[in-house]
């Protein structure tokens, strides 16, 4: 599924937060989105998932037989999970009450959702499957855990995770590095993540952005593991 973004502008009061003019993010492509903070990695996705309005502009999505305007339509939403932050959680269910919640909007059986709930057991660390504990009495890494499972239920063809290292220890962050990778080869879904953590971003990445003040500073082709020079000389020069 093909995310195209033209003319795409949004301010907050006199501040630019997004200016892309144009940026087409492919099928299948496994994409990082790196920045200072600030750079307006946020507010993309946000506006990609409808969740605000932009000023100007559009993004579609295109696929083999569809394309579609984001915001004229929520069709878009049958085949795209995203994580963006808490407010996408419902704190007062407990983790199992809310993947049952996510597998009901999605007419995901309950044997579909053992078998998912398995796939991701190492993942979980027994520590959200089975127990009684509310999502809002959490740690900030088993939240984050929480909303990118629930992301990854449906299957999704667009998935959109912001800072999805933010808060794991070092064990989950490899954990949702392997989890993803692999989801990209055996799917084909188009990924998008945002990360302040370079080394995993290009770890997983084949194709990194580098957005700073709202624009699109370097794109570049990330096959080869060729992006980790050319992101550290330019944080580097620009700290």
């Amino acid at each position: 599924m093909d995310i195209i973004i033209k003319d795409l502008k949004k301010t907050f009061g006199e501040k630019l937060a997004v200016d892309i003019p144009e940026l087409t993010i492919h099928s299948g492509e496994l994409l990082g989105l790196v920045g200072n903070n600030g750079a307006g990695k946020s507010t993309l996705f946000r506006l990609i998932l409808d969740l605000i309005k932009a000023d100007t502009g559009t993004v579609h999505m295109k696929g083999t037989d569809v394309e579609i305007n984001v915001a004229e339509t929520e069709v878009w939403k049958d085949w795209t999970g995203a994580f963006v932050d808490e407010s996408f959680l419902i704190d007062y269910l407990t983790p199992d009450e809310y993947f049952q919640f996510i597998a009901r909007l999605t007419d995901t059986s309950d044997e579909q959702l053992q078998e998912f709930l398995a796939q991701y057991q190492h993942f979980m660390a027994d520590e959200l499957a089975g127990q009684k504990k509310l999502i809002r009495t959490l740690s900030a890494g088993n939240k984050q855990k929480v909303g990118i499972m629930a992301a990854m239920l449906l299957r999704p063809k667009v998935l959109i995770l912001d800072e999805p290292f933010n808060f794991l220890d070092p064990s989950s962050q490899n954990a949702i590095k392997h989890l993803l990778k692999k989801y990209n080869e055996e799917t084909g879904a188009t990924i998008l993540v945002s990360s302040h953590n370079l080394q995993h971003t290009v770890d997983i990445s084949e194709r990194i952005v580098l957005l700073e003040h709202g624009k699109v500073i370097h794109d570049i082709d990330n096959k080869e593991k060729q992006a980790q020079d050319i992101l550290e000389n330019y944080f580097e020069i620009n700290d």
